[in-house]
């Protein structure tokens, strides 16, 4: 996969700008690409921590459980980690979470989105939705980062998706 073309940023990427384009391994080892994500419709990346952990393991509920909603509304939701693809398959398993969960083990995506932990060597809670301009080009229209411990607002972010 090449993403070296993502640069690090040191804030939260903003409302309106063009967001770089990825490709990480979702949890059964496939590769999931942005770019084609956002050809369909809008696309929720969710940023979490950790795998198997209170909170991160609470939002994944509410995707999978919210999952048609997001659908309906022709949207992609994907949660992306910084643990392997492996560790992945594992947590969805168990939990039986029906979606995207993608493996951001070198931080480079979560990097690139001003959504990196430093301390802890992980992407930081947050979420960023991204939708088509008329260029085709995937635009922000959300982005925001939560301190640990705090889940996102599902309803709010919902409601973006056009």
């Amino acid at each position: 996969m090449a993403n070296e073309h993502l640069s690090p940023r040191a804030s939260l990427i903003t409302v309106g700008e063009v967001a770089p384009d990825f490709t990480l391994l979702d949890q059964n080892k496939s590769e999931w690409k942005l770019s084609d994500a956002v050809r369909k419709g809008d696309v929720a990346l969710c940023f979490v921590p950790f795998a198997f952990t209170g909170v991160c393991s609470t939002e994944m509920k509410c995707i999978s459980t919210d999952l048609a909603a997001w659908t309906a509304k022709g949207a992609t939701v994907v949660a992306i980690d910084c643990d392997s693809m492996f560790a992945n398959k594992a947590w969805a398993e168990k939990e039986g979470y029906t979606h995207t969960i993608l493996a951001d083990l070198h931080r480079a995506v979560c990097k690139t989105f001003g959504l990196y932990w430093a301390d802890m060597n992980v992407a930081t809670r947050g979420t960023v939705v991204i939708g088509k301009d008329s260029g085709g080009k995937g635009k922000v229209k959300f982005a925001e980062s939560r301190a640990p411990g705090n889940a996102m607002n599902w309803d709010d972010v919902l409601a973006l998706i056009s």
